[in-house]
């Protein structure tokens, strides 16, 4: 039997999500953008909420595109409230766009917005040895470290839990349980 992170339960579309993409190291700005927007969304709700909605977030972001995001108008941003296929937050949609603008901005200065993130962890992926769900923290110094710099670049939605989150979900933190056959020790 494979011994899973206990947070993923027996649902399909979590553990699929486990093992597939949750705490493997990513340097696609792409999927930085995407996960940067999920996570906001994910504030005050389930991740399993956004996963279950993710496709319908990819439809309607124009599959996260970060220059289409960017220049979303008030027009975009009522015909995304209208879609019951994803959370209909003004605030966070509106986050999206202004976010993408920033996310833009650094990938301008930093070349990618990969060269930028990873310096949180100093480019490697920090691995924990959690052994319960209830050890893990809900942020760490890293975390908050970026959750800084990301506001003070005007970034929203990016607060210390929802950056670990981030952190995790792309690999710059490895928290699987030490019981999981995804951590590295087990391999």
């Amino acid at each position: 039997m494979t011994v899973r992170c206990k947070w993923c339960g027996d649902d399909p579309l979590y553990i699929k999500y486990h093992d597939e993409e949750w705490g493997r190291p990513v340097h696609d700005d792409g999927r930085f953008f995407e996960k940067l927007v999920l996570e906001g969304m994910q504030a005050g709700l389930s991740w399993i909420t956004i996963l279950r909605k993710r496709e319908n977030f990819r439809q309607a972001f124009d599959n996260f595109d970060i220059k289409t995001v960017a220049n979303y108008d008030d027009t975009k941003v009522e015909e995304l409230m209208q879609n019951a296929g994803i959370i209909r937050n003004r605030l966070k949609i509106k986050s999206a766009i202004s976010n993408a603008k920033i996310f833009m901005d650094i990938q301008a200065e930093y070349g990618s917005f990969d060269a930028y993130i990873w310096q949180f962890v100093e480019g490697k992926t920090i691995t924990n040895h959690w052994e319960a769900l209830s050890d893990m923290p809900a942020e760490t110094d890293e975390s908050r470290a970026m959750s800084k710099a990301l506001k003070k670049r005007g970034f929203k939605f990016v607060g210390p839990t929802i950056c670990y989150s981030f952190m995790q979900s792309l690999g710059m933190v490895n928290d699987h349980s030490t019981d999981c056959f995804l951590h590295p020790d087990k391999r």
